[in-house]
């Protein structure tokens, strides 16, 4: 492996079993990954696209540990699995996801402010990279940092989930992922939801981000032309396999 793979993924292989209808049931088992090989660099934007239930999101978890998986994943050159992942996961990790829709991701109780802010409060330190504990006043001077990178100003923090657009709350969505400053952002049909217009300006987003801080970006989508776009590297699944890496 080179110095500049920030994520190694190999041999990566992963089954769905159904549960028992009744005592006598069979269990169905079905392959949903196949062998899968693939690195992401630092600093890069990489694509993954294929049709629905090919495997995309399936692999995303896999890569943050949420799902049992074969094979393995090294994440800046060291090997990740089930009990060290639980066992780092509130000290240090590589990657944080974005989701499809950013309306469901957000509490509606909540004020803008407290949901950018709350992953800091979990850790109980500070960042993934930087672990000297925040005061509540660095916290807010985190936030407001946060919302600027995003577009957004310091007036949103007051706000809640359902005065915002669907673009808005896909901003507060990244703002809240990147608090944490992780060094892969995990972007799974985080356009999918939005008119063209809140999505165009969201990739946007995605590639000023990679290109002022070098923030690597695994972007998940079957939108062939915002593939394109954004990527610098694409790798296209089928039926769980990769089928080719363009």
């Amino acid at each position: 492996m080179t110095d500049n793979v920030l994520l190694s993924i190999k041999n990566v292989s992963n089954v769905y079993v159904s549960r028992r209808l009744n005592l006598f049931g069979k269990k169905e088992i079905k392959k949903i990954l196949n062998n899968i090989n693939l690195e992401i660099r630092h600093g890069e934007i990489f694509g993954l696209t294929g049709k629905s239930g090919c495997g995309k999101t399936t692999l995303a978890r896999c890569i943050l540990n949420l799902i049992d998986y074969e094979g393995e994943i090294e994440a800046e050159g060291k090997k990740l699995n089930a009990a060290k992942f639980q066992a780092r996961r509130a000290k240090k990790f590589t990657a944080q996801m974005i989701f499809q829709d950013p309306g469901a991701s957000l509490n509606p109780v909540k004020n803008i402010g407290w949901l950018i802010e709350e992953p800091l409060v979990i850790q109980k330190t500070g960042t993934m990279q930087n672990q000297a504990k925040f005061t509540a006043q660095e916290r807010q001077k985190k936030v407001d940092q946060m919302l600027l990178k995003v577009g957004l100003d310091s007036s949103y923090k007051t706000r809640r989930a359902h005065e915002l657009s669907g673009g808005q709350k896909q901003r507060v969505c990244i703002a809240r992922a990147l608090i944490l400053e992780p060094r892969l952002l995990i972007a799974d049909e985080a356009i999918s939801s939005l008119d063209v217009s809140a999505g165009v300006q969201i990739l946007n987003l995605f590639k000023e981000l990679n290109e002022n801080t070098g923030l690597a970006i695994l972007f998940i989508s079957h939108n062939k032309d915002a593939v394109e776009y954004l990527c610098g590297r694409v790798a296209v699944m089928e039926k769980g396999a990769i089928r080719n890496i363009i």
